[in-house]
């Protein structure tokens, strides 16, 4: 569960701390307050967009950090094939803003968003404000339906994957093979004079590395020999050279050095660098006496290196890419020399991947109407339990003409809300607060299926009231029983069921605002209904409403422990 969480200098908030527990975790507060800055808190420390305007005003930079209690063993092995250890049953994570970028964290090591976001789906799901009007994209229908399944999906999903890829590629080849004997014998002319022409060059690997060093050295050749030459006069030759001048300093010292002990060593390390001098002076004549920069030399190392260049930029960056390409040209060559033969292998493998794929994309369709009946089954007894007394849901399959590699099933959800009427598309019948209930009978489903521990919820109850208000609540309230629920809202029903209230308000100080947020004890909870239910003016009267509806949802939890 999401033990903590921190936030420092993002939007209108400075600082603030949660800690969060067990159960129904309610967030509510006046409009404008900051409950948005909380969840998008949340998604920035997930892994979500980062903007610069993120930032509070004048701020160096911004944190947010997020604790978790990891105690589901299922979790736990998940983490630790991902190289994560457990610090004690808790994984911190966190991300700091500053200077336009961000740096994500998993317990204080440096890690990629992607990882972030990897490890957040293990132990965190986010319901946003607009979520649920996904359910009127068909395509994410199948989705959820592969997220109840995935465990059954697992194995047969990843094959397909494998023999499509294998199937698309055997096509595409196909594809490009169809083409007519003028054009086969066009490319096949102009295959034998690329091979040729790359053969005739004999390459060899490292060749012209070694010749561009060559041919740096040949072309500054007489910058090199007027170098060499100017050192060896000034270290050999004539009485004003180095050696010279170095005996007549040996020859000098030599003459004083037994008069005194210290002159001595002296002499000794000036003998140590004459004879460094005369084998430095040996070399430099050797290399002198070894090195020739002809023109001939020059010449065809250029036209080597010209050839070599040649073929780089038609073949590759580099010999060995060039010698590579050669033998694909051989091997294209050798199929269009038998091409009959080629094309009907070629057909011959395109069906037999075909039939495997499709053999496939069946054995995943049957697991998926399997798993649909008991989706949308389950599904439909959520939703009675959410003020839908006579609904009827299933899920409609289609078959696409296409085959792709997650199958080849179009799947829709169907619904009908009143007895005798047929099932439809959702975006037919469903309005926005009956999309809300929908998106939370799917939550509280698939929640059972999963081993995500914590799951956020913000503004579920939109376009509800009332009656259907109140099943919401005791709905939130079942779910709160076997995961962390955080949820802000704004209907003092599903306020009332809280475990633990949070107020979140915005005040300013300073002349800066600010956003705060902290738990409220039972009296401050009741007060806080008795906001949401009062408006403008709190009377006495509300104040008694909202203590009833605070003890009629306390009586309501303990029945249904």
């Amino acid at each position: 569960m999401l033990q903590n969480l921190y936030v420092k200098n993002l939007a209108l908030i400075d600082e603030a701390e949660v800690e969060f527990t067990p159960g129904l975790n309610i967030m509510t507060g006046e409009t404008g307050a900051g409950k948005s800055i909380i969840i998008g808190s949340v998604n920035l420390a997930l892994g979500g967009k980062f903007q610069k305007e993120m930032l509070r005003e004048n701020a160096s930079y911004g944190l947010v950090e997020l604790t978790f209690l990891v105690e589901d063993e299922r979790v736990r092995q998940k983490l630790s094939a991902m190289d994560i250890t457990l610090e004690d049953g808790y994984l911190v994570l966190s991300r700091k803003l500053i200077n336009g970028r961000s740096v994500s964290k998993i317990n204080s090591e440096s890690v990629p968003v992607a990882k972030v976001k990897e490890v957040a789906g293990l132990l965190i799901d986010i319901h946003g404000q607009h979520e649920h009007q996904s359910l009127l994209i068909r395509k994410n229908h199948l989705n959820i339906l592969d997220s109840y399944a995935k465990d059954r999906l697992k194995d047969g999903k990843e094959k397909l994957k494998v023999a499509y890829a294998v199937y698309k590629k055997i096509k595409t080849e196909l594809r490009e093979a169809d083409i007519d004997r003028a054009s086969r014998e066009r490319e096949i002319s102009f295959l034998e004079y690329e091979v040729e022409e790359i053969e005739e060059a004999n390459l060899v690997s490292g060749e012209d590395t070694q010749l561009e060093a060559e041919y740096r050295r040949l072309l500054n050749g007489q910058k090199i020999m007027e170098a060499v030459s100017g050192v060896y006069e000034k270290t050999a030759e004539g009485y004003a050279s180095a050696t010279e001048q170095l005996g007549h300093a040996l020859k000098e010292l030599a003459a004083v050095s037994e008069y005194d002990g210290p002159l001595a060593g002296m002499e000794n390390q000036l003998i140590e660098i004459d004879s460094l001098l005369n084998d430095f002076n040996r070399e430099m004549a050797e290399y002198i006496s070894d090195t020739s920069f002809d023109e001939q030399t020059f010449l065809e190392a250029e036209k080597r290196l010209d050839t070599i260049n040649h073929l780089k930029a038609k073949y590759g960056k580099s010999i060995e890419d060039i010698i590579a390409s050669c033998k694909e040209k051989k091997e294209r060559l050798e199929k269009l020399s038998d091409y009959d033969a080629y094309l009907a292998k070629l057909k011959q493998n395109f069906e037999k991947s075909e039939d495997e794929v499709v053999r496939l994309c069946s054995e995943v369709s049957e697991i998926r109407k399997e798993a649909a009946a008991e989706l949308t089954e389950a599904i439909r007894h959520e939703m009675m339990d959410l003020n839908f007394p006579d609904v009827s849901f299933s899920m409609e399959f289609r078959k696409m003409e296409q085959l792709t590699a997650n199958g080849y099933d179009d799947a829709e959800f169907l619904i009908s809300t009143n007895p005798g009427e047929p099932r439809k598309s959702l975006e037919k019948i469903a309005s926005g607060g009956e999309l809300s209930r929908i998106m939370l009978a799917i939550k509280s489903v698939l929640a059972e299926t999963d081993a995500v521990g914590a799951l956020i919820f913000d503004e579920i109850d939109t376009g509800i009231s009332g009656r259907t208000a109140q099943m919401v609540s005791e709905k939130m309230n079942l779910l709160g029983r076997s995961h962390q629920i955080i949820c802000i809202t704004h209907l003092p029903q599903i306020a009332a069921m809280a475990d633990s209230h949070y107020l979140i308000e915005k005040s300013v100080a300073n002349q800066t605002t600010v956003s705060t947020i902290r738990m409220l004890v039972q009296e401050e909870s009741v007060k806080e209904l008795a906001r949401m239910l009062g408006g403008v003016k709190i009377t006495d009267a509300v104040l008694l409403n909202a203590k009833e509806m605070k003890e009629l949802a306390a009586n309501t939890k303990k029945s249904s422990a």
